[in-house]
């Protein structure tokens, strides 16, 4: 009686072809969501120190100077998003900043991709930098101004968390351009979608 095949072979191949394409690994995120939050947690506390700094050390308005007149300490309260735009709108953009933290909280359950988790951590340790300042400064809750204190040459006042939301956002930009997806490892082959699977051939 001729032999059986024997059933092990495809599962293994299709686990090989699972790794080299990608997969997600089910162990990468528990360890991802700790990188996350370990970034937003260093972004988040440098924040707060300066910020704290910045209101007890530098007079109102006046600019210190660090480097002549191109780069000062410059204490401001800013009602807007980063970098001062967008003023008069801050219980908006409180309640944007609120749906970005959940949402980075949503997707922190399925990140596999390291370099997702940094960008993502820090515009998640931006965004709740800022956000302490809307919930806990005057003139009140979902009101409250943002504290910015440093000005380099023609840029608007900004502080800590400002370039980490911004940094954070260029990265994930540029890890979505070079097909690199958040809850995928590696880089997305030419040809497949999102999902990882292979796109249709058109002609």
């Amino acid at each position: 009686m001729p032999d059986e095949p024997s059933g092990s072979a495809d599962p293994l191949t299709s686990t090989g072809d699972a790794g080299a394409a990608g997969k997600p690994d089910p162990a990468a995120s528990p360890r991802r969501l700790r990188l996350l939050m370990s970034v937003a947690a260093g972004v988040l506390t440098l924040d707060i120190i300066t910020k704290v700094l910045a209101v007890k050390l530098l007079p109102p308005g006046q600019p210190v100077s660090i480097i002549g007149d191109t780069v000062t300490w410059t204490l401001v309260r800013n009602s807007g998003a980063a970098f001062s735009m967008a003023t008069g709108y801050t219980w908006v953009l409180t309640l944007i900043a609120t749906g970005v933290v959940v949402g980075i909280f949503w997707m922190g359950r399925r990140l596999v991709s390291p370099w997702w988790a940094v960008g993502l951590g820090m515009i998640l340790g931006g965004a709740t930098g800022n956000l302490v300042d809307r919930f806990f400064r005057a003139p009140g809750p979902l009101r409250g101004h943002v504290v910015d204190f440093l000005s380099v040459g023609w840029w608007p006042v900004f502080n800590v968390a400002d370039p980490a939301v911004v940094g954070g956002a260029i990265l994930l930009v540029v890890l979505s351009i070079f097909g690199y997806d958040f809850d995928a490892v590696g880089r997305r082959k030419f040809g497949e979608d999102p999902a990882g699977r292979r796109e249709p051939d058109q002609s």
